[in-house]
């Protein structure tokens, strides 16, 4: 009788390139929040806001499709759907209740709408649940942008369980996924570094002409409302485009975005760096940054006219937020909220009499 020799599992080995672009990404997620309170008396601000919506989700959402698995959820994808998604939600909403409970609101445990920034949580459950269903169909990506282009016409799918977020964004989930199925990464790590900078030399002119054209257009852009568009959080109708063509609206920034992202993808250093490390700490950031940031958001502090080192200022402060979230300490200490193991939630058994999927016994430690 042979017996299988006793292996221990491999780590897989993490792409800076990617790890790189998860804390710029999370870090201008950071700055958008920021800078939020300064932008309805501040024309450079608003600029400098517009410029990063324009594409900073689109990446953040593209980098969790393009990592998202698309084959049968096995039971270990299942647990992390929970442990990941669903328990850190359920965690930090119920935080977000006590808290404007303290602050002199009325205490309402109401799950169906989140708070703040907890809406992308929702969004990436029902993204990884529905993942291996739309890409059985032929064209994903053309499915998913119809679904966003038309979920923007129903006034009936509002902020209620994020599905309108929901809806407006999956082309950019779907988009990532297929950068991966079109295994572009190895090729572009191989490339020469002077064809690289041909690339990037692309993007950096187009991110270049993005930053000038939105103050110089920035009355435009605030009578066609586009923030509101960039938030792909209401209909057309709310936001008070009735028209039939709204929808092509939202189909070009759709595409924009996409193209955006991908040039920022060029543009990230495919080596490590000093904030390397860091890319595995954006949930952490991004769960937490808000508790931060809220005494900006409800004092009021920045309302008004600001002088104008203000701006560079919030962004500096913003960026230093992004950084100490990211350090062991901070992650030690909240790894129970952020990453809740939840052991005792889960079943002991490996099997169930009629053939229910749950975890292995062998799969219960679970990997650092």
């Amino acid at each position: 009788m042979h017996t299988r020799p006793h292996t221990t599992p491999t780590r897989r080995r993490r792409v800076p390139l990617w790890d790189n672009a998860r804390w710029i990404a999370i870090t201008l997620v950071v700055i958008g929040h920021g800078i939020l309170p300064l932008i309805h008396e501040d024309d450079a601000a608003y600029s400098v806001y517009l410029f990063i919506y324009s594409f900073h989700v689109a990446v953040f959402v593209t980098v969790s499709g393009y990592f998202a698995k698309s084959g049968p959820p096995n039971a270990r994808a299942l647990r992390q759907v929970l442990t990941d998604i669903v328990f850190p939600f359920f965690i930090f909403e119920t935080i977000w209740s006590v808290l404007r409970w303290a602050l002199g609101g009325e205490f309402a445990l109401d799950f169906t709408t989140a708070s703040w920034t907890l809406w992308f949580l929702i969004a990436l459950a029902v993204w990884r649940i529905v993942l291996p269903y739309l890409v059985l169909l032929r064209y994903p990506l053309l499915i998913a942008i119809a679904i966003s282009i038309g979920a923007g016409y129903m006034e009936t799918i509002d902020a209620t369980l994020a599905l309108s977020r929901t809806f407006g964004m999956l082309p950019f989930f779907v988009f990532g996924w297929k950068l991966r199925q079109w295994q572009l990464t190895g090729r572009w790590l191989e490339l020469r570094p002077a064809v690289a900078w041909r690339w990037r030399g692309v993007a950096i002119v187009l991110f270049a002409a993005v930053l000038a054209l939105m103050p110089m257009a920035i009355e435009t852009w605030r009578d066609l409302r586009l923030r509101r568009f960039m938030l792909y959080d209401e209909s057309y109708e709310a936001i008070g485009y009735d028209e039939p063509w709204s929808g092509a609206i939202r189909l070009a920034l759709l595409l924009f975005a996409m193209v955006l992202a991908v040039a920022f993808l060029v543009l990230m250093p495919r080596g490590v760096h000093w904030f390397t490390a860091f890319g595995g700490a954006t949930m952490y950031i991004y769960l937490l940054h808000t508790f931060v940031l809220l005494p900006f958001r409800e004092t009021g502090v920045l309302a008004g006219d600001q002088p104008f080192w203000v701006l560079p200022a919030m962004i500096l402060f913003c960026i230093g937020i992004s950084i100490v979230l990211s350090l062991k300490p901070v992650r030690r200490v909240f790894r129970p909220l952020v990453e809740p193991r939840a052991r005792w939630l889960f079943r002991p058994e490996p099997t169930t009499a009629t053939g229910t999927i749950v975890l292995p016994p062998e799969e219960h430690k679970r990997t650092e």
